[in-house]
């Protein structure tokens, strides 16, 4: 499963290859609910064809017709209008500023798309007067930045996941996962297992879950899923994440099995309670999931409740 961002800039290549015009438009600032963040994109072909996405639906239909000198880098204004805002759902409307820019330089794209294949950042810098275009390197902590008369597009993950075992729920969780822009690693010490994972964008870690943890994600962007089903391995990798800044930790089973992993990680393990008691088990959100596919997405979105401390739904942790 693709991320949104890499589908939009590989179809651009398929486009001008094809002998196609094409227009990058940025989001790089909003008003009142618009649904798009502000580094949101999406490319119009010269024939009114269009894919991302600025608005949610709102005004993708009129980009091929927004005001603008060809060739140009060019910033537009657009508001959203009072029906609009009522049909796509947006009770306060809204005003977008918006940054056309003419697509021709396929090297600076497939670069930036080796990077994502890399699942390196990779910062897309555009000076509005001159419509010059750099590329850089940047960490995780980097993020889309407006300054007036350049702005910076990052593209890759700023987020990490880190899953305990390549098993078939694993596999799910990692798709998903890759489709949200992380970067999944898989720690898979037993060999049987390691041999079969095929999820070509996630690399496989032979180390002992501990000493994944403490490598790879310990930091608070990071995620840590025990998924094995087994203690000799869960119970290694939850002692290192809990007792780090990852911003989520979660491990599977039943309730039962939970509350003896708890009592197991406190009394034989010597962890303080107060970190104990912010492991997620059951893993995932309420939503009444029984299939492998159908976990994944419960715990991908307790994930993203977590990241936007949106917890409502989330299981009692006790």
């Amino acid at each position: 499963m693709k991320n949104s961002e890499l589908e939009l800039l590989q179809t651009t290549i398929e486009w001008l290859e094809q002998g196609y015009q094409v227009e990058l438009v940025t989001l790089i600032k909003c008003w009142g609910s618009a649904p798009r963040p502000p580094g949101s994109m999406a490319a119009v072909r010269s024939d009114g064809i269009i894919v991302g996405s600025v608005s949610g639906g709102c005004i993708e239909k009129e980009l091929s017709q927004l005001l603008r000198q060809p060739g140009e880098t060019q910033l537009v204004q657009h508001d959203v209008t009072g029906e609009q805002a009522m049909r796509y759902g947006l009770p306060c409307g809204g005003s977008l500023e918006l940054v056309f820019e003419q697509f021709n330089d396929m090297d600076h794209i497939k670069e930036i798309i080796q990077a994502l294949d890399r699942r390196q950042r990779i910062c897309r810098r555009v000076e509005l007067e001159t419509g010059t275009v750099t590329l850089m390197q940047v960490d995780r902590d980097q993020e889309f930045h407006y300054g007036g008369k350049y702005f910076n597009k990052v593209f890759g993950p700023a987020w990490r996941l880190l899953l305990i075992g390549a098993g078939e729920l694993s596999r799910y969780v990692a798709e998903i996962a890759l489709a949200l822009d992380y970067e999944v690693i898989v720690c898979e010490p037993r060999t049987h297992f390691s041999r079969a994972w095929n999820v070509a964008a996630v690399n496989v870690d032979e180390r002992s879950p501990d000493e994944a943890v403490a490598s790879l994600s310990s930091d608070s962007r990071s995620a840590v899923l025990a998924l094995t089903h087994d203690p000799n391995l869960d119970d290694l990798a939850l002692v290192e994440a809990l007792s780090s800044e990852v911003f989520y930790v979660g491990a599977l089973g039943s309730r039962k099995n939970n509350d003896k992993r708890r009592h197991r990680l406190v009394n034989a393990f010597g962890l303080d309670s107060s970190r104990v008691d912010s492991l997620h088990g059951p893993i995932g959100l309420n939503i009444g999931s029984r299939t492998p596919a159908e976990i994944a997405v419960a715990i991908v979105a307790e994930i993203t409740a977590v990241r936007y401390n949106a917890t409502s739904n989330i299981y009692p942790r006790i």
